[in-house]
């Protein structure tokens, strides 16, 4: 019987890093859109707010999918398992 190894390393889905530079863009086209809809140029303090708003919220969303995909990734490896024990098993 082979030695029990440890469940490999899942790489990381996304990166974070990415994400960081593509809610900064999406700010800035939030803001641009808000801008050009409303008639109203925003003030740099405003911008400013709006930058610190929209990073938190869809950061928090960011926050949400990480633990939405640990959730499928046990999913997952119960599915595995459970296939193993029932090829070997033959249930």
């Amino acid at each position: 019987m082979s030695e029990p190894r440890e469940a490999p390393a899942m790489r990381n889905a996304v990166d974070y890093a990415v994400v960081g530079d593509n809610i900064l863009d999406i700010a800035d086209f939030a803001i641009e859109k808000y801008e050009f809809t409303s008639g109203k140029a925003l003030s740099d303090e405003a911008k400013e707010e709006a930058v610190e708003r929209v990073r938190d919220a869809l950061w928090e969303m960011v926050k949400a999918l990480r633990n939405q995909r640990k959730k499928w990734r046990k999913m997952l490896f119960d599915a595995a398992d459970e296939a193993v024990r029932g090829a070997v098993e033959g249930s």
